[in-house]
């Protein structure tokens, strides 16, 4: 997760982390998708298949994180959480501001201030800067679980479309990791399509 900047800018726009990033995805989908992916179809491996005249495994291949990357649900939960937080990200930045012009107006008039105007200027400077901490602190909070939430459901809905294609096809097992890849059994192209007809179908 992108934090605002520290030091001299630590109260720059904290939009950057409404942003869907890769990093947070990466971190997220790591522990899941090699469970997502590398799924034996059990199923489709039917008694049928036991006995038929050829009886090779039927290997198929997904790019899980393009899959993410590209799918249209990815950029609907995107957009959903970006106009979610935007009113307390806008605040943030109000408030970051704010520190920062008290900053700069300490440092230029501490020579002439009196002692006591100093100290209460410092005081309220110190206060502010406690508040921004933790609202900026709280905001992050509420934006990773935000972003685990919808990440989730995105998870299951990717983890169904392929099964689904996978038994389409008669597929028995569906692989995520791979040195070489015949584009006859990358079927990452098929799930994403799958992923765009049902977010269109879910409009009509």
């Amino acid at each position: 997760m992108t934090s605002c900047k520290d030091s001299s800018s630590r109260w720059e726009r904290c939009s950057d982390n409404v942003a869907w990033e890769s990093d947070a995805l990466n971190k997220l989908l790591s522990p899941l998708l090699p469970c997502l992916f590398a799924v034996a179809l059990l199923a489709a491996v039917s008694s049928q298949r036991a006995f038929a005249a050829e009886p090779e495994i039927k290997i198929g291949f997904v790019n899980g994180q393009r899959v993410i990357n590209e799918s249209p649900q990815a950029a609907r939960a995107k957009k959903k959480l970006e106009k979610e937080f935007e009113k307390r990200d806008q605040d943030l930045q109000k408030l970051g501001k704010q520190l920062q012009g008290m900053q700069e107006a300490l440092e230029k008039n501490t020579v002439t201030m009196s002692e006591v105007d100093r100290r209460n200027k410092e005081r309220e400077f110190n206060d502010l800067n406690r508040e921004f901490q933790r609202r900026q602190r709280e905001f992050r909070e509420d934006l990773n679980l935000r972003q685990n939430e919808e990440m989730s459901a995105i998870y299951e809905r990717v983890n169904k479309v392929i099964k689904q294609v996978a038994e389409s096809e008669k597929y028995d097992l569906i692989l995520q990791e791979a040195v070489v890849v015949s584009n006859r059994i990358d079927l990452t192209d098929k799930v994403i399509k799958a992923l765009q007809d049902a977010k269109d179908a879910a409009l009509k």
